[in-house]
């Protein structure tokens, strides 16, 4: 499974994207539960931490957005992370 980080998810996971290795079965709640698993360095002056990000963002499996985080998800999805950001 791929998880792929835009804006503030990005800065705060030190990354772009990242693949995860989980077992068949493995729902978005059990792969955001690997993502949060990972050690990473703290994230830059004024970036949440990615826990805080993650609780308020939204996902998209496969490019179609994914509320329910009882969602399986197989070994070649592509997991996007969307924090809230303003613009107009």
């Amino acid at each position: 499974m791929n998880v792929r980080y835009f804006a503030a998810a990005r800065a705060a996971a030190g990354l772009e994207e990242e693949k995860f290795d989980l077992p068949e079965g493995t729902t978005v709640a059990g792969l955001l539960d690997a993502v949060l698993a990972v050690e990473r360095p703290e994230p830059p002056a004024g970036t949440p931490p990615l826990s805080r990000i993650l609780s308020r963002s939204s996902f998209l499996l496969n490019e179609v957005a994914v509320r329910d985080h009882s969602t399986v998800v197989g070994p070649d999805d592509v997991v996007d992370v969307l924090p809230p950001f303003a613009g107009g």
